[in-house]
């Protein structure tokens, strides 16, 4: 019997690949959406619980991965992580309850941004967490408010790391920076450039979700990581290189976040040994599938 995935924020960036995963590892993938539901979707909105209800009760899934959350870290309201983010967490996993809902595992997508600015240079699941921001801090409370489920629920926790790809939002960091050289723009204006992160690819990202759906225990956390950082200024040289094309960099003072996270990398050693076949895809080539190249 062909196994129902119900995958929040099936729209979203993410999503949208971790729908194409799923596709191809033979689930049948429904997606929960607010509205302009697709043929296989189902509306409902996180912070309307009988909604979620009916939608669960529809669905009736075997396993769930719940994507939808606020992302962008620098989103004006701080209340609205907490609500979408912990508080829609809670509406879904009751709703499943609610519903006896035939669960098998649920995948929980937790944030990297949880460890703040780690003492390590590598990042393992064991580190303790330190946000430094009401994002990182709405997904630590979420994690936390989950593991109380854990007598009723196969839960996973995944704590991704940055990553990126075509269809992403604009007003994120790769992104802006692709934008620029596609434009050949002159100048491009960024906040802090002394920072070092991963930037994985989100088909790597997409793999592993599936994977974990698959064949990771209940209980357990996994960073979503490659292990390998890059400097903002590499990303530039990146681009230089595919494109022909430089660009002036101005420091606006506007864009500097004064809690910004320095460098986060991640310990890929727990994922490594669930997943060993994960794809290994370098920035440059992943810039050059956003550059059209």
């Amino acid at each position: 019997m062909q196994k129902t995935v119900l995958l929040t924020g099936s729209q979203g960036f993410t999503g949208q690949y971790v729908r194409e995963a799923l596709v191809k590892d033979g689930f049948n993938v429904v997606g929960l959406v607010q509205s302009n539901a697709q043929a296989n979707d189902v509306e409902a909105n996180l912070l309307d619980f009988a909604s979620l209800r009916m939608a669960v009760a529809q669905v009736r899934p075997h396993f769930v991965i719940h994507l939808a959350a606020i992302a962008f870290v620098g989103h004006a309201s701080a209340e609205d992580f907490y609500r979408v983010n912990l508080f829609g967490t809670l509406n879904l996993l009751e709703a499943l309850h609610a519903e006896k809902a035939p669960i098998e595992k649920i995948l929980l997508s937790s944030s990297a941004n949880i460890y703040g600015n780690p003492p390590v240079s590598k990042v393992s699941e064991s580190i303790p967490p330190a946000p430094i921001n009401h994002y990182a801090m709405s997904k630590l409370a979420m994690e936390h408010m989950a593991r109380t489920w854990l007598d009723k629920f196969p839960i996973i926790f995944t704590r991704p790391f940055n990553y990126t790809g075509v269809g992403q939002e604009g007003n994120f960091l790769i992104p802006k920076i692709v934008d620029h050289f596609k434009r050949r723009a002159d100048v491009i204006k960024l906040g802090n450039i002394d920072v070092e992160r991963e930037f994985n690819d989100v088909r790597m990202v997409a793999q592993a979700y599936s994977g974990l759906l698959q064949h990771a225990d209940a209980g357990t956390t996994y960073n979503l990581c490659s292990g390998i950082g890059y400097r903002l200024q590499d990303v530039l040289d990146y681009c230089s290189e595919l494109t022909g094309h430089t660009i002036h960099i101005e420091v606006d003072q506007n864009l500097v976040r004064a809690n910004e996270l320095r460098v986060l990398i991640g310990d890929p050693t727990q994922l490594n040994g669930q997943l060993p076949q994960l794809p290994s895809i370098h920035l440059k080539q992943t810039l050059a599938w956003m550059l059209g190249q």
